[in-house]
Order: C-alpha cells, then sequence, then structure tokens
C-alpha cells in the first residue's frame, strides 16, 4: 500500500484519512466593523462564503440592536445565529448580588483606595460573548474533543484597533482579521457601508454597560426609554447586593452617583466651551 500523508498530523501513515476542509464563521457583534463584514461576504467581496455569522446575545442589547440584527438577517445568504449563556446577562447578575458574587458581572465602578472611580473585573465578556460563540463554532464545525484547525472564526477589528487582535485559545478554531487583511478602518467601515446604499449601524452593547460615554448614555435616555429604565433598575440593584467583605458601593456610571441622578448635560447645554470633538465610546473587548 502507498503512504499517504495524514493531513491532521501531517506525518505518513498508512490509511487515507478523509479531513474536512476548516469551515469559515462571522463573529458578528452587530456593530459597524462585524456588519461590514458580514455584507461584503454577502457581496462577495470577502470570501469564502461564511457557514453563518453567530451573534452572542446577553439579552440585555438595546432595542436598535435587534431591529438592526432582523434587518441584516434578510441581507445575507447564510444564517444569522443567536446564541445566550444560559438566561442572559442580567438574570446572572441578578443571581450573583442575591448570593453576594460578583462572578459574571460588568466592569461596575467602584471607588478605589485613592478616592477616585475604578473599575472592577470584567467578566461578562467571557462568559457572555467569546464562550457562547466558540461553542457555537464547535457545533458547527463537527470539531471533536482534542481536534485542531477545525474553524476559521473572523474577528471585526478595523486598523484603528488593531492592539485588540488576540489569538484564539482553543484549539478547534483560529481567529482571522478580514478587515486588517483588506488595511480598512472604522471610516472605512462606514464609507463602505454608505457607498453601498447601507445604514448605519447602532452601537452594540448592553443597555447598563460601564464603558458607555456620556453621549451614549444620552443616546438611550432620549431614544430608548424601555432601555434607559431598564439601565436605571440594574444600577440600582448593583447596590443592594454583595454585602461581602465590606465592598464599596457599585454604579453603572463613573461618576459614582445613580444613573437617574447623573447630570448628562452637553459642555454647551452647560454653557461651558467645547474643548473635545469626541469622546471615547469605549468598547466591550470582542
Amino acid at each position: 500500500m502507498t503512504p499517504t500523508i495524514d493531513n491532521e498530523t501531517n506525518q505518513p501513515g498508512s490509511v487515507q484519512r478523509l479531513v474536512r476542509p476548516p469551515i469559515h464563521c462571522i463573529s458578528l457583534g452587530a456593530g459597524v466593523q462585524s456588519s461590514t463584514m458580514a455584507l461584503m461576504a454577502a457581496c462577495g467581496e470577502l470570501t469564502p462564503m461564511p457557514v453563518a455569522a453567530i451573534f452572542a446575545d446577553t439579552l440585555a442589547e438595546p432595542k436598535a440592536v435587534y431591529e438592526w440584527l432582523d434587518w441584516l438577517e434578510k441581507q445575507l445568504p447564510f444564517p444569522v445565529v443567536r446564541v445566550t449563556y444560559g438566561e442572559g446577562l442580567t438574570k446572572a447578575v441578578e443571581r450573583s448580588l442575591l448570593s453576594g458574587s460578583i462572578q459574571a458581572s460588568p466592569p461596575w465602578f467602584s471607588m478605589g483606595k485613592d478616592g477616585r472611580a475604578s473599575l472592577m473585573t470584567r467578566a461578562c465578556t467571557r462568559d457572555f460573548k467569546i464562550e457562547p460563540i466558540q461553542k457555537e463554532v464547535r457545533r458547527l464545525s463537527g470539531a471533536k474533543r482534542g481536534e485542531k484547525n477545525r474553524a476559521l472564526l473572523w474577528i471585526g477589528i478595523s486598523t484603528d484597533e488593531i492592539v485588540r487582535m488576540k489569538p484564539s485559545r482553543y484549539p478547534h478554531l483560529t481567529n482571522v482579521w478580514p478587515l486588517i487583511d483588506s488595511g480598512m478602518s472604522r471610516q472605512a467601515c462606514l464609507k463602505w457601508m454608505r457607498d453601498h446604499g447601507y445604514p448605519e449601524p447602532p452601537k452594540s452593547s448592553c443597555v447598563y454597560c460601564p464603558y458607555h460615554s456620556d453621549s451614549h448614555w444620552r443616546k438611550i435616555r432620549d431614544t430608548d426609554p424601555a432601555g434607559w429604565a431598564e439601565a436605571i433598575r440594574v444600577d440600582g440593584l448593583i447596590r443592594k447586593g454583595v454585602k461581602r467583605n465590606n465592598r464599596p458601593p457599585m454604579f453603572a456610571h463613573r461618576s459614582l452617583v445613580p444613573l437617574a441622578e447623573v447630570d448628562l448635560s452637553t459642555d454647551t447645554e452647560r454653557g461651558q466651551e467645547l474643548l473635545w470633538g469626541n469622546e471615547c465610546e469605549g468598547m466591550c473587548g470582542v
């Protein structure tokens, strides 16, 4: 029998093994970059065609994001798969507060030893974004335990966010960055969307995410009454729970003031000179 090469181990072997090619999937955050990737793939500008775009749903996104996803699904020749860990992030936060834990928690603000606002450890991205996506990729690829390189996961990082590029921690999938390879910045993504007649996606993040800038808090308050009410409710809950170890109170806003009481007026509204042209919008790390 003529020796063959085992494509999984790259070693000579005596039995021909049928090795499936890796699948391609999109990690769909539903923001500007990942939506641009999905639509570029639909137009044939990014290849090969993904088998799916995977959206990790925390069940705490603003209404506009779910409306965008409903629209986006109709534009794509491949499915948008929505996956959720457990009962969603809000339920996990509520349970952790009752137990006195901060597991699965967003990075709430609390007062540090220097008397300034300090971000707590963030666990929500790993538990409610990264893990559900990699598990769905494993399911779609049919990867067995220990099997390597079964999928390529497209991550929507643009050239202005290159520091966020990180290799996969999972043997069955490999992270790739098509926008980086295409030399596209976030502004280039927005221009591509405009040039192709697509609307601009909303910002994707949980309604009570502590990374929000004041401009984004204002947008939620002014355009999403239900999301604003939920953000205020959760902000109030986090000061009623977690009594252990004499932890200082936690807040969703960096001012360490209850969200309902935060002054979200602009510099212009307060009669101050506008010193900065843009605010940092933050990012959830996915």
